[in-house]
């Protein structure tokens, strides 16, 4: 019996198995790509007038000549609106045939709903799943490398995914070491399924929590603000200056090259280096540690400074617009930031140069855009509408009728009272 209980019992196979066998492995192309950063300038020398620094400060230091800083109206979701459409633009794509859509960022709106899923209503993506994604400078490399996962395995054929950060609302301006340093932007790109080889070709996803307070912004939840250690302050960026600088630069490259050993590759492979834009002496070592020209790691970290999660999409369709890249060229993709988490990406560029944005679909595009402005006002009415069952609609007619809502039809006499209900409680007879 003993012997007969240690056998292992074969798995039931499914009649449906077979129909339900995911398809071949798929490639995941970037088709398309947008960005959006706010029309305000922050230049070091306005920031003369708010902290004790200067343009030469903080442009040695950093790297950084002036910053893009959102407008009273300006919201991180509808930066990664308008970077959504304007990458759906270049791909010549419908919302309705978006799959799932994923905003990396670490200044949404909402702690819930995400972000993704008002981008997802704001573009009529009907279809499409959404959430956000959490994992700061490093989380735009996160969330391409789930929407290819999902791509891959045949599961969905296109995704959009956004890097949209509003990080001038959570700097302490106070802090010089901080408010120097980052800015706003959104950054989206459309990643659709093909049979053809190329597109996202491997990637490394790291982290290290144990440095979890050298990079960190506090919300409402968080052990340091709802215990008031006075240490760091709700919705305030803290970090480690030097702390973070040494960690990035020891793990910008190796990053790289175990994204590349991957796919059998090696830096002189590389085409072009787009790294998340922290510091520019972070970027200038990248090119160091892989031993490439420094012309081959991209840096626009000048204008826009640190954006954090937006970082590299921002730099991605800068390269793309202009043209630097063409299709058969390897790009790597280095995020590294709070976490501590950094992630790599290896990418076989397959994108054609962008095409007109007045085709055929365009205008169906706008129409769906302009479905999507009408349907929102509908679907909450109707929803106010299904709350309206019949006792709710009795009610409310009773209240129009003058008669309180409490009110109700006796259908039985009064109870008279008991005879010791006025004895006292303390009384024993």
């Amino acid at each position: 019996m003993a012997e007969q209980g240690s056998q292992t019992r074969p798995l039931h196979r499914s009649r449906l198995a077979a129909a339900n066998r995911p398809r071949a492995l798929r490639y995941a192309h970037i088709v398309g790509w947008g960005m959006e950063v706010p029309s305000q300038v922050l230049t070091n020398s306005d920031l003369e007038a708010i902290v004790d620094t200067n343009d030469e400060w903080i442009t040695t230091r950093t790297g950084i000549k002036e910053r893009r800083i959102a407008e009273q109206r300006e919201t991180t979701t509808s930066l990664a609106t308008r970077a959504a459409q304007k990458a759906l633009d270049v791909a010549d794509m419908l919302p309705s045939a978006i799959d799932l859509i994923i905003v990396a960022t670490a200044t949404p709106e909402y702690i819930f709903p995400s972000t993704a899923s008002m981008v997802q209503d704001y573009l009529g993506a009907t279809n499409a799943g959404a959430f956000d994604l959490s994992a700061a400078c490093s989380g735009f490399v996160y969330a391409l490398d789930m929407a290819a996962s999902k791509i891959r395995t045949g599961e969905i054929d296109t995704a959009v995914v956004i890097g949209a950060e509003t990080l001038s609302r959570v700097v302490d301006w106070a802090d010089r070491g901080t408010c120097i340093l980052f800015g706003d932007g959104a950054g989206a790109v459309v990643l659709q399924g093909s049979d053809i080889p190329g597109g996202i070709l491997s990637s490394v996803l790291r982290s290290d929590g144990s440095g979890w307070d050298m990079l960190t912004l506090p919300t409402v939840s968080s052990r340091d603000t709802y215990l008031q250690d006075g240490k760091h302050e709700m919705h305030r960026i803290y970090m480690d200056g030097k702390g973070v600088f040494r960690f990035a630069t020891r793990i910008i490259g190796d990053s790289i090259k175990a994204a590349l050993e991957q796919v059998g590759l090696t830096p002189d492979d590389l085409t072009l280096v787009i790294p998340h834009q922290a510091n520019q002496r972070i970027i200038e070592y990248a090119a160091k540690s892989l031993k490439i020209p420094e012309e081959r790691v991209y840096s626009n970290i000048a204008r826009y400074g640190n954006t954090s999660a937006a970082s590299i999409p921002l730099a991605l369709a800068e390269v793309a617009e202009r043209e630097l890249i063409k299709p058969g060229d390897i790009l790597a993709f280095v995020g590294f930031g709070g976490g501590l988490s950094w992630a790599a990406m290896i990418v076989e560029w397959s994108a054609m140069p962008a095409r007109t944005a007045y085709s055929l679909t365009w205008g169906r595009r706008q129409g769906e855009y302009a479905l999507a402005w009408l349907r929102r006002p509908l679907v909450r009415l109707w929803r106010r509408l299904m709350l309206l069952t019949p006792p709710a609609i009795i009610r409310r007619l009773r209240q129009r009728a003058g008669l309180a809502a409490e009110d109700t039809i006796e259908t039985e006499p009064p109870r008279s009272r008991p005879a010791q209900e006025d004895t006292p409680p303390d009384s024993a007879s």
